[in-house]
């Protein structure tokens, strides 16, 4: 059997969790959209069931899948609707519903409803991806606990730096916020990851712990709480070839790598078919029998190199962390000049094992 396996630590992800909670001491929704970033939804749902307040997925084909999974608390659909007979669905399985457009909020006007919904209504404070305009947001809040189809508004917004801890357009944002809710009684949803581990100024009675649940910062920069965050995924393979290489030796596709010395080279069974960036250059960081070492060579669709020269214990089905507790994703992430996002988005073929549950 192939060895190329993503090891899920179910305890860490707790533990990041109760995380966002401790440091904002609010309530919060754990993200699990997109198949929880690569780490499998209903499992990590099942696993923070007991403790989380709700959970937030992309779209109701994501939430009616944690629904069919046992998953009965609430689940906030982050995009809303996208067609207005979605709505008896959300009715039925008791979906929050985020309301980010004046189509929307109209077609809920006109619904024909068994029993109103939670909303929690989006600004536009200054991202400008979705949610209404400042000048709508009041009459939108006015409107919709007129409808009789709305139980409970939520106000929330979303920001587009937070990520960058000495830019001042978070500020800015909650400013715009702070000034379009004026005088409407609700609570607020503001922080996201970056938000929560990086922003405590900002008040919000919701977080919505994403990338941070899975153990990545979203920093480029140190930062206290997000240093506390335990690593959940660990994606490792084994070396499945072992060449013994002389100075001059190209290896891999394009001879991107050329040896200058007499250099040891393992080759291990994941590549880019399995959600490796295949943009990740030489020098990017693995562990090898728990011993640091390096990428070389281009990445290919089931293989990639690794440097043993100064690895001498490690050998044919040894393994190799790419990323996880001791390499992490952060670091590869910014060595193939991309996120942690995603590369755990990415991730695909390979198969999860589930600890700590």
């Amino acid at each position: 059997m192939r060895p190329a396996r993503a090891l899920i630590d179910l305890q860490a992800l707790r533990h990041n969790y109760q995380l966002a909670r401790e440091v904002t001491g609010a309530k919060a929704l754990a993200v699990i959209k997109a198949d929880a970033y690569g780490h499998g939804a209903v499992r990590c749902a099942e696993a923070l069931q007991d403790m989380a307040d709700g959970f937030a997925v992309a779209c109701i084909e994501e939430a009616l899948e944690l629904r069919a999974g046992g998953i009965r608390g609430p689940i906030l659909l982050l995009e809303g609707f996208f067609e207005a007979d979605e709505l008896p669905l959300i009715v039925e399985h008791d979906f929050w519903c985020v309301v980010h457009s004046l189509w929307q909020l109209e077609a809920l006007e006109k619904a024909s409803l068994s029993q109103p919904i939670t909303v929690w209504l989006k600004l536009d404070s200054g991202m400008h991806r979705v949610g209404l305009h400042p000048a709508d947001y009041q009459a939108a809040y006015r409107r919709l606990l007129a409808s009789g189809n709305v139980a409970k508004i939520v106000l929330m917004s979303h920001f587009a730096r937070a990520d960058e801890l000495h830019d001042p357009s978070s500020t800015e944002q909650l400013a715009i916020f702070d000034k379009a809710r004026q005088g409407l009684v609700a609570q607020i949803s503001l922080r996201n990851s970056p938000a929560v581990l990086g922003w405590p100024q900002i008040p919000s009675d919701w977080v919505r712990p994403g990338i941070m649940l899975y153990g990545a910062t979203p920093f480029d920069e140190p930062n206290a709480v997000a240093s506390r965050l335990q690593p959940v995924m660990t994606l490792e393979s084994k070396i499945i070839s072992v060449r013994e290489l002389p100075a001059g030796e190209p290896v891999g596709y394009g001879a991107r790598f050329v040896t200058t010395q007499p250099t040891r080279v393992g080759v291990v069974a994941m590549g880019y078919a399995d959600g490796y960036p295949r943009q990740a250059p030489t020098g990017t960081p693995v562990l090898v029998e728990g011993q640091r070492s390096q990428l070389v060579g281009r990445v290919s669709m089931d293989m990639l190199a690794v440097d043993l020269t100064h690895v001498p214990q490690a050998g044919l089905g040894s393994t190799v962390e790419l990323w996880g507790k001791h390499i992490l994703a952060s670091d590869v992430a910014k060595a193939a000049d991309t996120i942690p996002y995603q590369i755990f988005c990415n991730l695909r073929r390979v198969p999860r094992l589930y600890s700590g549950a």
